[in-house]
């Protein structure tokens, strides 16, 4: 199933959804897709004027790819601009993940500070693409496209605070606008920072995950590539916290991301 399908998916059906094993991460699923199809439960319950501004994600436990999987809602609070939303996604009775949404209509406002621009990196033309491999690489690497610009590959022995390039859906992909689902995503398609530090495979995974999203979007296409960046801020004892941004074609900042991940080497 393409992301679109499964969006489509979820959006008619939030109580009960299996996730393909093309879409797999080892014995768990995606979690960026995880997270888009929690997003997506979780935006059906808000007004329309109320974008979202955050997301706070926690991956409790593994989402098993073709075993039944249930997006619950509650909304916590509604006040006159803001929505305060939980969302839990449930497997086999248990929650494998959670994400507190906050969702917020824009106000007038005297403040107004633009981002700090995009690190300069080669075109994406130029940039080496990590290939799908079958059997070697998660599963779910088979619908994004990744191109390195900074930093080494995982398991390269590669030393640097940095990593990042360029990246895209893969494949038969549906040419429509980019949302916060899709940026999900893209941004969690990246391996964890520190795994280019490793000289041989090991594992690793996202504990918890706060996104914040730039609105109103900007008008950027499933088809396009965007620039993805992240530094290593501090890891030890098997623990990593980075920080990371998207930004479009063009530069413009799209979403600011903090990640604090697991090592297990």
């Amino acid at each position: 199933m393409r992301f679109s399908e499964l969006l489509d998916a979820v959006r008619n059906s939030p109580d009960e959804l299996v996730i393909p094993a093309q879409w797999g991460q080892g014995r768990a699923s995606f979690g960026g897709l995880v997270a888009a199809l929690q997003y997506e439960a979780m935006r059906a319950k808000v007004p329309a004027d109320r974008p979202v501004r955050s997301l706070a994600i926690t991956f409790v436990g593994p989402a098993e790819p073709g075993v039944p999987i249930r997006f619950e809602v509650e909304v916590l609070r509604e006040g006159k601009a803001v929505s305060q939303v939980l969302g839990r996604a449930l497997q086999n009775g248990q929650v494998v993940t959670v994400v507190q949404g906050s969702f917020g209509a824009s106000r007038p406002s005297e403040v107004a500070v633009t981002a700090l621009p995009a690190p300069e990196m080669m075109h994406w033309d130029d940039c080496q693409e990590l290939p799908y491999i079958d059997g070697v690489m998660p599963e779910f690497m088979r619908h994004l496209a990744m191109r390195w610009g900074v930093g080494g590959m995982p398991f390269t022995g590669n030393k640097s605070r940095d990593m990042g390039g360029w990246v895209r859906l893969r494949g038969d992909v549906k040419d429509e606008p980019v949302s916060e689902a899709h940026i999900l995503a893209l941004v969690d398609a990246w391996p964890p920072a520190l795994l280019p530090h490793l000289a041989k495979p090991a594992a690793g995974s996202t504990l918890t995950w706060t996104i914040e999203f730039v609105q109103p979007l900007l008008a950027v296409s499933t088809l396009d590539w965007c620039k993805y960046h992240v530094e290593i801020e501090h890891a030890r004892d098997g623990y990593g916290h980075a920080a990371a941004a998207l930004w479009n074609p063009e530069g413009q900042l799209i979403a600011l991301s903090r990640q604090t991940v697991t090592i297990f080497a």
